[in-house]
């Protein structure tokens, strides 16, 4: 995927968004590696990507890295990063994957989906 778009909408605009899709898609047309995510509530999206969690999108987006180097650079308990990186993870937003740390057990390697991650939010 090239780039993850999170957006506020209303239901309407989802289902204009899947018409042209469909459209599309009926035509043969090739589609971008892009997905959207949207939220009715521009407040729901924040509360959702806070400022915590935006960062660790930001840490993540170039190169993955570990919990134990995201729990380094981002200066937080291990815990409320793994929780976030959950949470991410169920939005779709990052994977992981667990690998071997030579010498020292498992570690947990942490990625983005997309190198691009654009907000849109839209009051009114």
């Amino acid at each position: 995927m090239t780039k993850v778009i999170i957006r506020t909408d209303q239901v309407e605009g989802f289902f204009d968004r899947a018409r042209k899709a469909a459209q599309k898609a009926d035509r043969g047309e090739p589609f971008k590696k892009t997905a959207t995510f949207s939220f009715e509530d521009p407040q729901d999206m924040f509360t959702v990507l806070s400022k915590s969690r935006r960062r660790l999108l930001l840490e993540v987006m170039d190169e993955p890295k570990t919990m134990t180097q995201l729990t380094l650079k981002l200066h937080r308990e291990r815990s409320a990063i793994a929780k976030d990186v959950g949470l991410l993870e169920k939005l779709g937003l990052l994977v992981s994957q667990k690998r071997p740390n030579p010498g020292h057990g498992i570690e947990k390697l942490v990625r983005s989906v997309a190198p691009k991650i654009e907000m849109l939010a839209s009051l009114g």
